[in-house]
C-alpha cells in the first residue's frame, strides 16, 4: 500500500496547473502535490488602493487551481486502479 502511495505522489508531482485571475494580472501555478510553485502579480495591483482586488484575485486563482488539480488527481487515481480498500472510507 505504501509503494502505491509513493507511486501516486510521484505521478502527481509531475502534474502542474497554471491559472490566471483579475484579467491576467495574477498568475498562479500549483503542482500535483498542491504546492504553490509560482505566483506572478502585475505591478498595477501592488498599490494600497488595489489591496482588496489583489486579495480577491489570489483567492480566486487558488480556488481555480485547486479545482483543476483535484480533477487531475481524480483521473490519475482512476488510471492507477483507484483507491485501495481503506478501513473507514469504504
Amino acid at each position: 500500500m505504501r509503494s502505491q502511495a509513493k507511486q501516486m505522489q510521484g505521478a502527481l508531482a509531475q502534474e502542474s496547473v497554471t491559472v490566471r485571475a483579475a484579467g491576467d494580472k495574477v498568475v498562479l501555478t500549483m503542482d500535483g502535490n498542491l504546492k504553490l510553485t509560482g505566483l506572478s502579480i502585475d505591478d498595477e495591483l501592488l498599490s494600497a488602493g488595489k489591496k482588496a482586488k489583489l486579495q480577491d484575485a489570489i483567492k480566486d486563482a487558488h480556488a481555480e487551481a485547486m479545482k483543476k488539480m483535484q480533477r487531475i488527481m481524480a483521473l490519475k487515481i482512476k488510471e492507477m486502479g483507484g483507491l485501495p480498500n481503506i478501513p473507514g472510507l469504504s
